[in-house]
């Protein structure tokens, strides 16, 4: 029995996605994305109170990464992994943690733009950064793309960290004139997994499509 514990619109959708691309069964139970995360019952599963949990196996497993190459490796014939020794391997791993560095980034704008509620409490220079550093891993995917996917080989896990990465960071940084990457995420996006794995009507922790970083006014005698 494989069951993921999720929250829409999270790290845990690159499992959920990753999982229907493996054609595996598995089960989903989706938890707030509130205190429901710190409670007793949460922390079995993920001692640091975050998506995803994999149950699998007899345990639990944590950490995107870690989960992308537990089932790569558990369901092989599924192509999506690149096992210890393939010429692509190298690249495979860079790819898929990677991706966290581009989540690293939206998730400190999503704590900006959406978690913190009052205005007085979020920093318009915070915001300006961050999206900017998006930019640039926009850059390094638009430079890394050589063919229809990241990896000459084809479409693999790392497609799915990435991409799903991407689809997060879009809320904050615009694709703007990166023509590869742009037409790569479209392919990644037209996938039944990447849709499977949308939230349902009602379920997104985004409250809107695109949030735009604040102007930054420095204060009198400092312009």
């Amino acid at each position: 029995m494989i069951r993921l514990h999720h929250c829409p619109q999270t790290r845990s959708m690159r499992t959920l996605w990753l999982l229907h691309e493996l054609g595996v069964p598995f089960e989903v139970t989706e938890w707030p994305f509130d205190k429901a995360l710190r409670s007793a019952e949460f922390l079995a599963l993920n001692p640091v109170g975050r998506v995803p949990a994999l149950e699998m196996d007899g345990r639990s497993l944590w950490e995107t990464g870690a989960i992308t190459e537990v089932l790569c490796e558990r369901f092989p014939d599924a192509g999506l992994g690149r096992a210890p020794g393939h010429a692509e391997r190298a690249d495979w791993l860079i790819w898929v943690h990677f991706s966290e560095t581009i989540s690293t980034h939206a998730q400190v704008l999503t704590q900006q733009h959406v978690m913190l509620r009052e205005d007085w409490m979020r920093s318009p220079v915070v915001m300006k950064l961050e999206a900017a550093r998006l930019g640039k891993c926009f850059d390094a995917v638009e430079r890394g793309l050589a063919g229809d996917w990241l990896l000459a080989g084809g479409f693999s896990a790392a497609d799915v960290s990435v991409a799903q990465a991407v689809y997060m960071a879009r809320h904050f940084a615009h694709i703007g004139e990166r023509p590869r990457l742009q037409e790569w995420y479209d392919r990644c996006a037209a996938r039944e997994g990447f849709r499977a794995s949308l939230p349902t009507a009602g379920g997104a922790l985004y409250p809107r499509e695109f949030f735009e970083p604040p102007e930054v006014v420095p204060p009198e005698g400092k312009r």
